[in-house]
């Protein structure tokens, strides 16, 4: 189904998504909608034979926002919404202003106890009043067409609540507080329009790490610079010293070293020759190099993790749907509660009816939900980006508080654990064959299948300058091996099981493969039907820093850590052992790991499952949380994973727990102080002794209070407990 992009100028919170809702669903063709608040970005999807964006930009117009087809942020113009905020800002302090004018002349003309509205307090001078009410307008200016489009629509919003407010004040001569609650949520609005602002250029931060320019290598050998997005697949680009990488590529020509720090987080530059990958928006460090671009400026690995950090924005946490569903019920809710305040103490207590009008007015601005519903999407939007800064992306709200909750983490072997590049150790030829030949039937047949096992003794017989014959009709055994022709004789080569599936296994063999297991080591058989070729010991090194990652996941909190490989037992025990995981679960096949991540579920309740996001995607998808290693130009782990390590850095799990729990801290004491705030001002209400500044002065600093404590998020730093 065709999807419009929309940048919606004006749009800053949940209030104007409800408003874009209630107008832009009903269109013919609609058939939903969904909105990046931080990007100001609407998407809609729609029967393109039924809808047009000039009806979207129509629709959209009569809420008081404006609409325009969404373009690359890199080319947008700000100064549309510029103006529009210059001029929020520009009334904002013009009530301000006109405000504190008519205060000051009304204390030099009554005195100052009949300014603050005491007993002995004096008619007002028409200036003041005249002074006060123009302050009213312009604090109010922008939100009165806003009230009156809710009202048409019987739709309560605070816009409204806040104009009932202001006009009820001006209604019982209380020239003073209306202007104090026009000029006090006119400030309210500007810092929530700047807390989103401000966020917003945290996320266009990822968005600016790449070149607009690419220095292109003419068929002539001349250079030109041309704009990444015209720049074609398979084009040569040249990358001096100090430059950054415009697009994904291949090194063609030339040695360099790459900090990819912007996008894997890791501290040390890389080193990259011919062949290998380098990906845009890192730095190229020591020499000038050609590079073959394999992507286009719309689809590099750092376009897709910007797409996916947009969407996750769109994906509510837990938090963020329950604030959503208490709000819903909580505005109404206190409305009536106004209502019956302005009501019936005079109709059952003989009160004065401008008193409790009054107080009924105060309910009303405490109504505003803004600080609650404000409270938590900053806080969650600023722990994605703290993520994304450090390589790690989470897909998702509800991905972001998961790993708080983690009780249990199960990892993969083969490129969690280890370092995923194992090498042939050694070679055990059988029933008279030489080296040379057990290494040149298994490549024959590994040359098809690309698990790390078998690109090992691809390398290793390339290495020995051997060249195997094609293998035809291969077949992959899941979990086991694999099988083909070589020459006109049917080849397989596999497991320890595999082996003993066969039943060509002997004693003399299952002991030399039991001793080459235990010393750390995969051991692949290479047989025919009539006999078994060979045996070649492969070994993988642990990685440097996976006895550390699991030091710290235990000391974050985890109670198990467990690895799960499909290896045989012994290498998967000597691994376990360098590594210090509780438990080693040896021998599994894809369906026995899901089977292992259910038995954990049911002992632990919540478990990560760690792979590299293809082979172990089963398991991924049945754990709590999927977290998938090495995702940097891996397009499967990038879609099948909940959360993914841009780099190989397993310590960054821990981190993320960490950081995952401070998130958590952070939106529950931003959910009990804004419900505190109000709790306190109803009471107060109820109990006569609140008035309308105060409490929108209370509300507006609760509303400052939760952004600023939300935006603390995005430092990675400020996690208790976190590494850089």
């Amino acid at each position: 189904m065709p999807t419009l992009a929309f940048k919606i100028q004006g749009l800053d919170c949940a209030e104007e998504v409800a408003a874009l809702r209630a107008e832009v669903a009903p269109l013919p063709g609609v058939r939903g909608l969904s909105f990046d608040v931080l990007r100001g970005k609407m998407l809609v999807q729609a029967d393109a034979s039924a809808l047009t964006a000039d009806a979207v930009v129509a629709a959209v117009a009569k809420t008081g926002m404006r609409a325009e087809p969404w373009i690359d942020e890199r080319h947008q113009s700000p100064q549309g919404e510029g103006g529009l905020k210059h001029a929020k800002t520009a009334l904002t302090v013009a009530s301000g202003l006109l405000l504190a004018c008519a205060f000051l002349y009304h204390v030099k003309a009554s005195g100052w106890r009949a300014a603050m509205g005491g007993e002995e307090a004096l008619t007002m001078p028409l200036a003041s009043q005249l002074l006060y009410i123009t302050s009213a307008i312009a604090g109010a200016w922008f939100i009165l067409p806003k009230a009156w489009r809710s009202l048409v629509r019987l739709r309560p919003d605070m816009n409204l609540l806040m104009t009932i407010a202001i006009s009820g004040a001006v209604g019982l001569d209380e020239f003073f507080e209306a202007a104090t609650v026009a000029f006090l949520f006119a400030v309210s609005l500007a810092l929530e329009s700047w807390s989103v602002g401000r966020a917003r250029r945290a996320i266009a931060s990822l968005m600016s790490i790449t070149p607009d320019t690419a220095r292109v290598l003419n068929p002539d050998r001349s250079e030109s610079m041309v704009d990444v997005a015209n720049v074609a697949m398979e084009t040569i680009i040249i990358v001096k010293p100090g430059e950054k990488f415009p697009l994904d590529g291949t090194i063609s020509k030339g040695t360099t070293t790459v900090n990819q720090a912007p996008i894997t987080g890791e501290s040390l530059p890389v080193p990259k020759a011919e062949g290998s990958e380098v990906f845009a928006g890192t730095i190229n460090q020591d020499g000038a190099v050609e590079v073959v671009t394999t992507r286009p400026s719309n689809d590099t690995t750092l376009a897709r993790v910007i797409h996916m950090v947009g969407d996750a924005q769109s994906k509510r946490s837990p938090s963020e749907q329950w604030v959503e569903r208490f709000a819903r019920y909580y505005t109404p809710a206190v409305m009536i509660l106004a209502i019956a305040v302005m009501t019936l103490p005079p109709l059952l207590m003989d009160g004065g009816w401008s008193r409790w009008f009054y107080e009924g007015l105060v309910l009303l601005v405490i109504a505003c939900p803004c600080a609650l519903v404000i409270s938590t999407p900053v806080s969650i939007v600023a722990a994605l980006t703290a993520c994304a800064r450090r390589g790690i992306l989470v897909k998702g709200g509800p991905y972001i508080e998961a790993p708080a909750r983690l009780k249990a983490v199960a990892l993969d072997k083969t490129g969690t654990l280890t370092e995923g590049q194992p090498e042939v150790r050694n070679i055990v030829p059988l029933s008279g064959h030489t080296t040379s030949e057990v290494l040149e039937i298994a490549a024959a047949v590994e040359s098809r299948s690309g698990h790390p096992l078998a690109r090992a003794i691809v390398r290793a017989a390339e290495q020995r300058g051997l060249k195997p014959v094609a293998a035809e009709k291969f077949q992959v055994l899941n979990g086991k091996g694999a099988t083909a022709v070589v020459g006109d004789k049917a080849i397989w080569v596999g497991s320890h099981r595999l082996l003993e599936e066969r039943g060509q296994e002997t004693p003399e063999m299952h002991e030399l493969l039991e001793r080459m297991e235990s010393g750390g080591s995969s051991v692949v058989v290479v047989g025919k039907d009539e006999h078994v070729c060979g045996l070649i010991g492969i070994g993988d090194r642990i990685r440097s820093d996976a006895e550390t990652a699991v030091q710290q996941m235990r000391a974050s909190g985890i109670a198990r850590v467990v690895m799960l490989t499909g290896d045989n037992r012994g290498t998967g025990e000597a691994i376990g052992r360098q590594a210090g995981v509780d438990e080693v679960r040896a021998e599994l096949l894809p369906q026995d790991k899901v089977a292992a991540i259910e038995d954990l579920t049911r002992q632990f309740g919540q478990v990560a499952m760690i792979g590299d996001g293809v082979n172990d995607a089963p398991a991924m998808a049945r754990a709590t949380l999927g977290i998938a290693m090495g995702a940097i130009g891996t397009d499967a782990a990038l879609e099948t994973a909940d959360i993914a390590l841009m780099g190989d850095d397993l310590t960054s799990v821990a981190w993320l727990v960490r950081h995952s729990r401070h998130t958590l801290s952070i939106v529950q004491q931003n959910i009990f102080a804004s419900l505190g705030v109000k709790t306190i001002f109803v009471i107060l209400t109820l109990a006569g002794h609140a008035s309308l500044w105060a409490a929108i002065a209370a509300d507006m600093g609760a509303s400052l209070l939760v952004t600023f404590n939300g935006l603390r998020l995005l430092s990675s730093n400020n996690t208790p407990g976190a590494t850089t």
